[in-house]
């Protein structure tokens, strides 16, 4: 899939634009003072697989504490910071990665210049981060997608004027047709990477759905560089719901499973096998594997996966590229699954 080609800003490790990857991310919900369950919940957030992880500070025991949070963790730490100038730079000082920050909310333009000066001078980014809910009061008026756009462009002179030109950009609404709008605009004028989300999303369920209507037709079209899918839950589900999105879009190669919606013909547990296989495959790359709930079917809809299962009401078919490769009792299914996974495994082990 073709995309838009950013620039490249550099996040620890991570190099984020230039036609690179799109970065998951997620941001904790723990006080970040509070170190010993901040690492635990970002080491939880990296082995889900997220990417770049941000951490809310308020005061400067926030900030003192990225130091020994840093000790703990492996992915680029970026820390959300509102208005206090001293805040970002004591957080510089404990060796942040990255920072949230808007120059316009710190008001004071020599400030403003010192912090760039540091941040160039210590190859330090800043995530622009423009949000419907906190717009400048005299962009009130204006279509929600425009006044997004012209709030993110306040704030990125700001930083040019300064000489700062690491610089990533999120335009955010909790309203689907404003975000992306508000994208599709900014990436016609802009080649700054862009951070995609839909904010204050709602609950698991409609939140994924909201975010899923929003970033799917940004990065179908190849704009967007890293993502966060917003969820009012646990962290680590938009981590798990950010790499389904990107794997659904072709964007990675996370293993899959396929499988049939069940249908009165279905004579096996689909629901609870597939669920299985889900999490059998958690962690391996480029594997395909089908679950489906009749041979009427399934093995011509599976014929793209690598191999799958096609259920019957007391025996079952196996299929590998869409050849019927073996029959069996229907108590073995998950035995044979689980024993062809570990081959794949094993074998990808030894290239």
């Amino acid at each position: 899939m073709l995309r838009e080609e950013t620039r490249s800003v550099q996040v620890g490790n991570l190099t984020i634009g230039g036609n690179n990857h799109v970065v998951i991310q997620s941001m904790c919900n723990t006080k970040t003072k509070n170190v010993e369950a901040t690492i635990k919940q970002i080491n939880a957030l990296e082995q889900a697989g997220c990417e770049l992880v941000r951490v809310a500070v308020f005061d400067k025991e926030d900030a003192y504490a990225i130091k020994e949070i840093k000790k703990g963790i492996h992915i680029p730490l970026v820390a959300d910071i509102h208005f206090d100038y001293k805040l970002a730079l004591a957080a510089i000082e404990a060796g942040v990665d990255g920072l949230r920050l808007n120059p316009g909310n710190i008001g004071d333009e020599k400030k403003v210049r010192y912090l760039a000066d540091v941040l160039k001078e210590r190859k330090i980014p800043i995530r622009i981060g423009v949000n419907t809910g906190s717009l400048e009061k005299d962009l009130k008026n204006l279509n929600p997608a425009d006044a997004l756009v012209e709030s993110a462009k306040r704030h990125i002179k700001i930083l040019e004027n300064a000489g700062f030109f690491d610089i990533i950009v999120s335009l955010k609404s909790s309203d689907v047709r404003t975000s992306v709008a508000a994208a599709r605009r900014f990436s016609k004028e802009f080649d700054y990477p862009l951070h995609l989300g839909v904010t204050e999303a709602g609950t698991f369920e409609r939140g994924i759905i909201k975010n899923t209507a929003g970033l799917s037709p940004l990065l179908l079209d190849g704009i967007g560089d890293t993502i966060r899918i917003s969820l009012t839950a646990d962290p680590v589900e938009e981590v798990i719901a950010g790499r389904m999105l990107l794997k659904s879009l072709g964007l990675n190669d996370d293993s899959e499973v396929i499988a049939c919606p069940t249908c009165a013909r279905t004579e096996i547990p689909l629901f609870e096998l597939a669920t299985k296989v889900e999490k059998m495959l958690a962690g391996t790359k480029g594997l395909k594997v089908a679950v489906m709930g009749c041979v009427v079917n399934g093995v011509g809809e599976g014929e793209k996966a690598d191999f799958g299962i096609a259920g019957g009401k007391e025996k079952s078919v196996i299929f590998e590229k869409g050849k019927i490769t073996k029959t069996i009792d229907n108590s073995l299914i998950f035995d044979e699954i689980n024993a062809l996974i570990a081959k794949y495994k094993a074998q990808n082990e030894k290239i």
